[in-house]
């Protein structure tokens, strides 16, 4: 029977208030995972989650598991015109 071992791993992830209501999640770095969730603590438990799946499908697909080095992150102010 196959060894199997397990590591913590940590990804980015990002929250943005939803216009309807509720918290958009998403990590950037695993293309395609994003969750949503009523509240932050919501929205928290979900994307983990995601991301738990996300890394499962790729392991079942025999993909490598993306490993987040340093990242980086900054805010950039623009001047806009108003129309």
């Amino acid at each position: 029977m196959k060894n199997i071992s397990k590591k913590t791993l940590s990804y980015t992830v990002f929250y943005q208030a939803d216009s309807e209501g509720g918290y958009v999640s998403f990590a950037p770095f695993l293309h395609g995972c994003h969750s949503q969730g009523d509240t932050l603590e919501d929205a928290e438990k979900n994307i983990k989650e995601a991301i738990e799946l996300y890394l499962e499908s790729l392991i079942e697909n025999g993909e490598d598991i993306p490993i987040e080095e340093k990242t980086f992150s900054g805010e950039i102010k623009v001047l806009a015109s108003s129309q």
